[in-house]
């Protein structure tokens, strides 16, 4: 039952400078600014408290995938940056595989590693299929979704799709009756169909500007569409590459940090450094940390980790700004009800950054995420 002090907490969307988090169990058992009402047991007066992070779309890191069979490994890596909620994402397969890959991520999600399964896909354009196989791109099916829902069994909690494709009124109907998130992206969709999208449920914009019909004067599409809904999450992929920063910037300014969820879009490259690596079907270059599909200039996900969005974020919009990205809002978004913030009575789930937000430690489930096999991290131990 651990007492944390910091000298930075961030509790809901305040700034506590000092303030306290008390953990019980895998609770949040009470928290609040200012000095702890009892000696702490963690007594970190250098260091930034802040939610743990959750990440909406993620394809795997350390190595490994959530399309393979080192799921846990993928999780884990992710774990270690801080992101302690995983919706693992898959890519566009063929319907056998797909329903190869839900099911063992329904699995891992029962178990605990993931917090459910993203379906990225097939339902995509096949002119913004970005690092999709274009072969396995195909019409929703009432079937081919039925069967999905039934194999994942409650695990699948958000579905990109296009929706100018034929049968997607009927698609996005089916998941949000079986409660699950439907997101517009790798689309070619106008800004009339993707505003017909909102208005029949769809609720998030995957990876906004990436693989989707660009902004224009005359036909805005899709990015506008998403943007101007309040009822619409947009996910972001800061890391320098995917958008740029006066963009990220103006988005931020626009839509809010309510409605902005940070994202990795990671793959099995995170963390490994330059090389050649798998996509599902697809080769991937890595060089300079951005990843392409190989012989292509196609930006094939990234190899970014939560920690790194967090501090690029923070550095420009504030604290408060970022935790809300990077933990409240993708939480809210997929209504994920236990996560998100330092609160009583929520999962304790949070992150330990030194004063440069560089991540010292994390704690998921009130148990910390170890470096030595000792009771808490080497990183922690040198900020007490």
């Amino acid at each position: 039952m651990p007492l944390i002090a910091a000298g930075t907490t961030v509790l809901g969307q305040q700034l506590c400078s000092p303030g306290w988090v008390d953990v019980s169990g895998a609770r949040i058992l009470d928290c609040g600014p200012g000095l702890p009402p009892r000696p702490p047991d963690v007594d970190l007066p250098d260091a930034v408290v802040v939610p743990g992070f959750v990440d909406i779309h993620v394809h795997g890191g350390g190595g490994a995938s959530y399309h393979g069979p080192d799921i846990m490994r993928a999780a884990e890596f992710h774990r270690r940056h801080g992101t302690t909620t995983t919706l693992a994402s898959l890519l566009s397969a063929s319907h056998h595989d797909l329903l190869t890959g839900v099911r063992a991520l329904a699995e891992a999600t029962r178990a605990g590693v993931v917090a459910g399964i993203h379906l990225e896909g097939p339902w995509l354009s096949a002119q913004h299929c970005g690092a999709h196989d274009r072969r396995q791109l195909r019409d929703p099916q009432p079937s081919e979704i039925d069967a999905l829902l039934a194999a994942g069994d409650g695990t699948i909690r958000m579905v990109t799709l296009a929706p100018e494709r034929p049968g997607a009124d009927d698609a996005i109907t089916r998941f949000v009756d079986a409660g699950v998130v439907v997101a517009v992206g790798h689309t070619d969709a106008s800004y009339e169909q993707t505003q017909h999208a909102v208005a029949l449920g769809a609720t998030v914009g995957t990876h906004l500007f990436n693989a989707m019909r660009p902004l224009h004067h005359r036909e805005p599409g899709p990015v506008l569409a998403l943007l101007e809904d309040a009822r619409v999450t947009v996910e972001l992929i800061a890391d320098g590459v995917h958008v740029h920063p006066a963009v990220l910037r103006a988005v931020i300014e626009a839509a809010g940090p309510e409605r902005v969820a940070l994202v990795t879009d990671a793959i099995a490259a995170a963390g490994r450094g330059d090389g050649s690596f798998r996509l599902a079907t697809l080769d991937v270059d890595v060089v300079s940390g951005v990843a392409r599909v190989r012989g292509t200039s196609t930006i094939a996900g990234s190899t970014a980790t939560m920690d790194q969005l967090f501090r690029t974020v923070a550095a420009g919009s504030g604290l408060a700004a970022a935790v809300h990205m990077t933990s409240t809002t993708p939480a809210h978004a997929l209504g994920f009800g236990d996560v998100g913030s330092l609160r009583a009575g929520l999962n304790a789930d949070l992150v330990v950054l030194d004063r440069d937000l560089e991540l010292t430690a994390v704690m998921a489930g009130g148990q910390w995420v170890l470096d030595d096999g000792m009771s808490h991290p080497h990183a922690l131990r040198r900020l007490t």
